[in-house]
């Protein structure tokens, strides 16, 4: 058996304004904007599932998840989350740091921040010292230093268990 060492990124953004409430990590953040999208609009676990999707080559959570399926309105990011952890332990990947970053100028993260990392901690079944979260703006620049919107980025490491066959083509 072999291990190789995957690392994946993700990307999420979205517009502040529609109806769902603000919930960033699975954690509710108290405060008096709205996120516009189709499922609950998590920002950071959105931003999270495509970097676990990268890490077993499986493409994003607008395939898996396609906004055009109704059944999906509002749908907890959070079962979307378990989702995609069971198709990672499927490809034998094993998750080993999530390092995630916040871009927003309001409302403040700071306040949350703790409560976020130990939450996702909590999901992804790690040590909360194999979690970070960060949390920045953009000096009231562009989309987010607008206040028009929250954007979030993911970077996960961990590896994959390759079977003897699958690791003689690598070589």
């Amino acid at each position: 058996m072999r291990h190789l060492p995957r690392s994946g990124f993700g990307y999420d953004v979205h517009r502040y304004g529609g109806k769902r409430p603000f919930i960033l990590g699975g954690v509710p953040i108290p405060c008096d904007l709205a996120i516009e999208a189709h499922s609950d609009g998590d920002v950071l676990l959105h931003a999270l599932m495509d970097a676990l999707l990268g890490c077993i080559c499986a493409g994003d959570i607008g395939e898996l998840f396609p906004d055009t399926d109704p059944s999906l309105d509002n749908v907890s990011s959070g079962v979307l989350l378990a989702e995609v952890l069971e198709r990672c332990r499927i490809a034998a990947f094993t998750l080993t740091h999530a390092d995630l970053t916040i871009v927003a100028e309001v409302p403040r993260i700071a306040p949350h921040r703790q409560a976020i990392a130990a939450n996702l901690a909590r999901l992804l079944a790690l040590p909360s010292s194999c979690v970070n979260v960060k949390a920045g703006s953009e000096e009231k620049m562009g989309f987010t230093g607008e206040k028009k919107g929250i954007k979030a980025y993911a970077l996960v490491n961990g590896f994959i268990r390759l079977s003897e066959d699958s690791a003689h083509d690598l070589d």
